[in-house]
């Protein structure tokens, strides 16, 4: 039996029905309190009865001691089961019992301690992980077809060496060019490469091998792909249709009662054509290597042959060149198929099963010279026995069937041991329900209710009191008895969870320790949280609420424990137990205003998740509307507008603040106003003006006691202040910090902001700096593709409606009929225009898609340039894509003009593949006993009717030749619809392929002469990129003395990866205990590279010095 094929596909899985997920992510040291000692300790088996009692064990989960072992081959960390050997343990379990606590361990070291907990939960994991492989819930696809493919292309790599590294080296300077690129693509689509979606790398994968086959380099080398791929798809169709049936069969057993109930679940349909998958790479390689015939076998191949083989072919011999030895494998591979890939038997051994076997190719049909059956037969037969047998037994029942580890235990389990954080939103994603829901909600919030409904009114009409100065729903007044307060600003959150989640973590720690000016200064945490807006991306909804928003902070600073998620806070503040007032909790407190993001549903879900709800996090919500007053020490004061929409506040907002100013805002006072939107900036760059009546309130209101402006909305962080003069002074300093977990934003843009009401300023720090944020852009040509392969859906379709009227260009070929390489170009240049004219004269659809384009490509340019420039742009930036498509499109129809003239591509049929294999299947796989007849009659001519449509769906590049032949000679009037509509799904499967690249190069090359050149799509150039680094936040200290200090604090590298904090797992923790009172509040650290709690610096440090009673109130700042 060919048990090595059979350690290969069965070590992925216990059976081939499905995979075990990876959990090397998941076994990572954990340190957890002390338990008790187990109640009732494991049984103990004596060495005589040890074997007996392992198989009676191992029968009754369906799962032999081979199996288990050759699930160690791929997985050697799993476990070895209770009921196996002791030699099978580890070293601490030699005794057959596991480790457990025990009174000594209370005087152990600390680190000691840690490790041995750590090690104890991951053996517990480690029996969970055993008794997943025996169940049949699994809570992951199936992902060990990638295991085996990196198996077999090593064992491939070892046996072409015996078969072809002869021929290799004779024509190396031929073939090298072709064997490096083939060789690279190969293992970037099946070995190495993570393709974002797995069903991309299949159809890249089929698309390559459907035209590799045709290539003449292999067949130069002695290699005829023919007889694989034939005998892939004939063994892939058979085992497909086989399990088929059996599923049905088994299904129609269950519902008749004759077999278990857990029956009842059906099998996943991707794991079924997975796992024929595997069974025909596995035949097909045996049957590359080692034929369809048995080898006779004068001595069988033991341990110590084997070892003696193997050094035999690199002892010293006459010539000892690398090159001989390596040649002279072949006899090495001879002994393997003769011994360890040996058939089962011969129709002799089974009589039964004779009439239902495929032998081996020295049988003929009639009288053979052999009865030997097939390798390559018994191989298969075996594979699908193992199938059958383990999912019946799964199916079965039995202890360690209907006790297993659940799906819902499973999810809990590794989210103990990793955080489940959201990606960045992929906001050039041509798939993504969430941007198609963005896109409709912002028509409708701007369509119909901008102008006609306003939330913030139903907010003023819902006021309790009629003077809104006094109102508790908007004025905050508790945090003003105190000597000093910390406090910390951020904005625009909820992106992704890793910079969420590092932002949220320097914030929830009690203090940081940072290095400045040589010394380490230590920052307390801020008692307030304020923050400016756009709190999830990409639109309000519950999901990107709590996932991207509130799961971040919940990871950083954990909530009450009396918290529910579902609770709706009808009375607020709804304070802690053993609070009376809000003045008396000394937790951290958080206020907030929305952004325009939150504003798309028209602030429905921001009124629910934080004007109704107590907590974000660790962090208390008293805060009742979207905006608010509050009255800090010291006579500082802070405004958070919302601005929603329109970008600036409503009558009503304004009104409330006008009044808060001339009744309870003092003369010598000074505010922090904190606005979504930073004007200055926006405006500035849009050569717009916005705000007018939050410009109205700072000038005539505040006059002058505006100290700071802060916003968002720029993903960066950039400050300004004001040059002294003689101009009365209406904000001292003009502040942007949107580095709270959204992509980044570039920064040299706004490098010439000079002025801002009348004011001169100056740019006193940017960061990432002007010079980074332009190096920064180059990565919309290097990664643009990479960072957004969901935009091949786009982008491929457009190009090949670009082209498609063009299709096929029957007279390509003349472009080569011509003498000189300068004479081919020419004529490529002419048929380049050839091909535009010919779009703009007869094409409807290509036409249709060229003005679409044009018109698309004129409107995304911002109006920030004129019209004149706004079309010269668009209209270059079209060019370029059409250039590129109709390039492509010429160089497809050449590469299949070739292959045609070349005999490389068949015209005559579409079946010339099937029809070859008919040819020689009698030949390598002979049947005498007439099996192929027989199913053909019972299936009524279903069964070879499969596997020569298959064959033609899968030589796609043969399809393509002969119906552009038919149309070149007769037209395409001469197609049926269906034959018409197969060829352009054929040419559209592999220009999509050939188009994705340069699509996202042209476009990507765009941005980046946009952004660098002309300043422009500052928002697309860089969401494309979707930076998680560079994320910051600012930190506010009132001082004794009333003077205002701001720091910034900032991390240049957010981590990937993050690791349960082992100091938060080994804090004691008191039931009803307050997250803020931990000394280590945070969940998860970083598992590689630096922590954020050690790499944050600070970026910025200034100080906005108290206004005097008597003094004016514009001041100064230092």
């Amino acid at each position: 039996m060919p048990c090595l094929f059979t350690l290969l596909v069965c070590s992925s899985s216990s059976s081939l029905t499905r995979h075990e997920p990876d959990h090397t992510s998941l076994l990572r040291s954990r340190r957890r309190r002390p338990r008790p000692p187990l109640a009732v300790p494991p049984p103990q088996f004596s060495s005589p009865s040890r074997r007996a009692l392992v198989r009676r064990h191992a029968g009754c989960v369906g799962v032999s001691l081979a199996q288990i072992a050759s699930a160690r081959l791929f997985f050697p960390d799993i476990a070895s089961p209770p009921f196996l050997p002791a030699a099978a343990h580890s070293s601490d379990h030699k005794s057959g019992t596991f480790l457990h606590d025990s009174g000594s361990h209370i005087s152990m070291g600390r680190e000691k301690l840690r490790k041995q907990r750590s090690g104890r939960l991951i053996e517990t994991l480690k029996m969970e992980r055993v008794r997943t492989i025996l169940t049949h819930r699994y809570p992951y696809p199936h992902e060990h077809s990638r295991h085996l493919m990196i198996a077999v292309f090593a064992i491939w790599l070892f046996f072409v060496s015996s078969d072809n590294l002869q021929t290799l080296i004779m024509k190396l300077d031929k073939n090298f060019k072709w064997w490096s690129i083939l060789s690279n693509r190969a293992i970037q689509i099946l070995v190495v490469g993570k393709q974002p979606l797995e069903s991309v790398r299949r159809y890249i994968a089929w698309i390559f091998l459907a035209a590799l086959y045709h290539l003449p380099s292999f067949q130069s080398m002695g290699l005829d792909l023919r007889m694989n791929l034939s005998l892939f798809l004939t063994i892939y169709i058979s085992s497909l249709i086989f399990l088929i049936v059996f599923h049905v069969i088994f299904l129609g057993l269950w519902y008749l009662g004759l077999v278990s109930r857990m029956a009842e679940k059906k099998p996943e349909m991707l794991t079924i054509i997975q796992n024929c998958a595997v069974i025909s790479i596995a035949c097909c390689v045996l049957y590359s290597h080692c034929g369809n015939k048995t080898i006779t076998r004068d001595k069988s191949i033991d341990r110590r042959t084997a070892s003696w083989v193997a050094f035999s072919l690199w002892k010293k011999h006459d010539d000892n060149s690398l090159i001989s030895k390596l040649l002279r494998m072949h006899k090495f591979k001879e002994q393997i198929c003769s011994s360890w890939f040996a058939p089962v038997g011969s129709a002799s051994d089974y009589p039964l099963l004779s009439k239902w076997a495929i032998y081996e190719e020295l049988a003929s049909n009639g009288s053979g010279h052999s009865n030997d059956i097939s390798p390559v037969y018994s191989l298969w037969a075996t594979f699908i026995g193992l199938y059958i047998a383990n999912y019946v037994v799964e199916r079965s029942t039995g202890w360690a069937l209907t006790h297993p580890l659940t799906m819902s235990e499973y999810e809990k389990l590794k989210k103990q041991l990793k955080p489940d954080f959201e990606d960045m939103v992929p906001w050039y994603s041509g798939t993504s329900t969430d941007l198609f829901k963005t896109v409709f909600d912002l028509m409708v919030s701007v369509t119909l209710f901008v102008g006609r409904f306003d939330m913030r009114m139903m907010q003023a009409a819902m006021n309790k009191t009629p003077d809104e100065s006094k109102s508790s729903d908007l004025f905050y007044d508790h945090l003003d008895g105190k000597d000093e307060l910390w406090f910390d600003f951020i904005a625009d959150t909820g992106d992704g969870g890793n910079s969420t989640y590092a932002v949220a973590r320097l914030l929830a720690q009690p203090s940081l320790a940072i290095k400045s000016d040589g010394s380490r200064q230590t920052f307390p945490r801020g008692q307030l949280l304020l923050i400016g807006g756009d709190l999830a991306y990409p639109n309000p909804s519950s999901f990107s609420y709590e996932r991207r928003f509130f799961c971040p902070f919940e990871y950083a600073l954990q909530p009450p424990a009396w918290y529910k998620p579902e609770h709706i806070a009808l009375e607020k503040p709804e304070l802690p137990l053993g609070v009376s007032e809000l003045r008396k909790y000394r937790g951290p407190q958080c206020f907030m205003i929305p952004g325009n993001h939150d504003w798309f549903d028209g602030l429905h879900t921001f009124m629910r998740y934080i004007c109704h709800k107590s907590w974000l996090g660790g962090w208390f919500l008293p805060q009742k509307r979207s905006y608010f007053a509050l009255k800090l020490p010291n006579g500082w004061w802070v405004f958070g507008l919302d601005q929603a929409l329109h970008g600036d506040i409503d009558v009503y907002q304004f009104k409330f603040f006008a009044e808060l100013c001339q009744q309870k805002v003092g003369e010598s006072d000074s505010v922090i106003l904190i606005t979504h939107e930073p004007n200055w900036l926006l405006d500035w760059y849009w050569g717009d003006k916005t705000g007018t009546n939050v410009e109205y309130l700072i000038r005539e209101y505040l006059k002058g006691r505006c100290k700071l402006r802060m916003a968002g909305d720029l993903h960066h962080y950039m400050r300004h202040s004001f040059i002294e003069s003689k101009e009365p002074v209406h904000v001292q300093h003009l502040l942007v910090n949107g580095c709270g977990g959204a992509f980044l934003h570039p920064t040299h843009v706004f490098e010439n902001f000079r002025e801002f009401y009348g004011n001169k300023y100056e740019t006193k720090i940017a960061y990432p700096s002007y010079d980074d944020s332009s190096k920064i852009a180059l990565g919309n040509i290097l990664k643009f593709r990479r960072k957004n392969w969901q935009f091949d859906v786009i982008g491929g379709f457009v190009y090949f409606v670009l082209v498609f009227s063009m299709f096929p260009q029957c007279d390509s070929f003349r472009i080569l009929r011509e003498d000189s390489w300068a004479d081919r170009v020419n004529s490529f240049f002419t048929a380049m225009w050839n091909v535009v004219f010919e779009i703009l004269e007869h094409s409807y659809v290509s036409l249709a898609g060229v003005v679409t384009l044009l018109m698309v490509s004129f409107f995304f340019v911002p109006t920030k340039l004129s019209r004149r420039r706004r079309a010269l742009l668009g209209f270059l930036h079209a060019v370029a894509h059409l250039t590129s498509a109709v390039i492509l499109m010429l160089l497809m129809e050449l590469a299949i003009e070739i292959c045609i003239r070349n005999n490389l591509l068949a015209t005559s049929g579409y079946h010339t593949l099937y029809e070859w294999y008919r040819k020689v299947e009698s030949e390598h796989f002979p049947d005498p006993t007439g099996l192929r007849t027989r199913l053909e009659q019972w299936t009524l001519g279903l069964y070879p009717a499969c596997i020569k449509y298959l064959m033609s769906a899968f030589d796609i590049p043969e399809v393509m030749a002969v119906t552009r032949s038919t149309i070149c000679r007769k037209g395409i009037e001469s197609l049926p619809r269906g034959g018409a509509i197969i060829y352009y799904v054929c040419v559209f499967l592999y220009f999509w392929v050939l188009s994705t690249p340069v699509v996202s190069l042209v476009f990507g090359s765009y941005l980046y002469i946009c952004i660098n050149w002309f300043h422009i799509h500052f928002d697309e150039a860089f969401s494309s990129l979707r930076i998680a680094n560079y994320k910051a936040f600012t930190r506010f200290h009132i001082k004794k003395n009333g003077d205002l200090e701001v720091f910034t604090f900032a991390v240049d590298k957010v981590p990937k990866d993050w690791m349960l904090d082992p100091d938060w797992d080994m804090e004691p923790k008191e039931p009803f205990q307050m997250s803020y009172t931990r000394k280590f509040p945070s969940k998860w650290r970083a598992a590689s590279g630096s922590d954020p709690t050690n790499a944050v610096r600070i970026v910025d440090h200034f100080v906005i010095p108290r206004t005097p009673p008597d003094s004016p109130t514009s001041g100064s700042a230092s």
